[in-house]
């Protein structure tokens, strides 16, 4: 893939539709193609955040590791980034990221990511607005999970839940 592909991948992508195109060629010029057979991580629950990935081609699931065992929660795509929270947010990553088929993502690391950040505010914007609606999708989530335990709770008599 040639960085002006690279180039025009990025520029598709909410996140990065405000920025000048030098800098979005030079964000393509540092960022790192790289690949995933199916059933490999991208990321791992736990890790340290040291890069965001945009899906090239493939998909991949966001998987958390519960006491319970680990629970799907989202199905990425082509042109979808992720591991963008734990560098913004200098936190562990939330979820585990794992190839469902053959994935080819771009590899942003952490300097350059930030760098884009801190030059373009609406960058930031764009950002917390994609967070709040996937907080939003996790809270409607929660609640369906919670209205059917109480369901659960009062077919059976279990306390399924308190």
């Amino acid at each position: 893939m040639s960085l002006k592909q690279e180039f025009e991948l990025l520029r598709r992508v909410p996140f990065f539709a405000e920025i000048e195109p030098s800098k979005l060629k030079l964000l393509a010029f540092m960022s790192e193609r790289v690949g995933f057979d199916p059933g490999k991580n991208l990321m791992r629950q736990g890790d340290q955040a040291d890069a965001a990935y945009l899906i090239i081609d493939g998909r991949a699931e966001v998987i958390l590791e519960t006491s319970a065992g680990p629970i799907v929660v989202a199905t990425l795509g082509a042109h979808e980034i992720v591991g963008e929270m734990g560098i913004l947010g200098n936190v562990p990553r939330a979820a585990t990221v794992r190839a469902k088929d053959r994935v080819i993502a771009l590899r942003i690391s952490k300097e350059p990511f930030m760098r884009m950040v801190r030059e373009f505010p609406n960058m930031a914007v764009s950002i917390m607005q994609e967070l709040a609606q996937r907080v939003e999708s996790t809270n409607n989530q929660l609640r369906a999970a919670l209205a059917e335990l109480k369901k659960l709770r009062e077919t059976t008599g279990v306390a399924a839940y308190r």
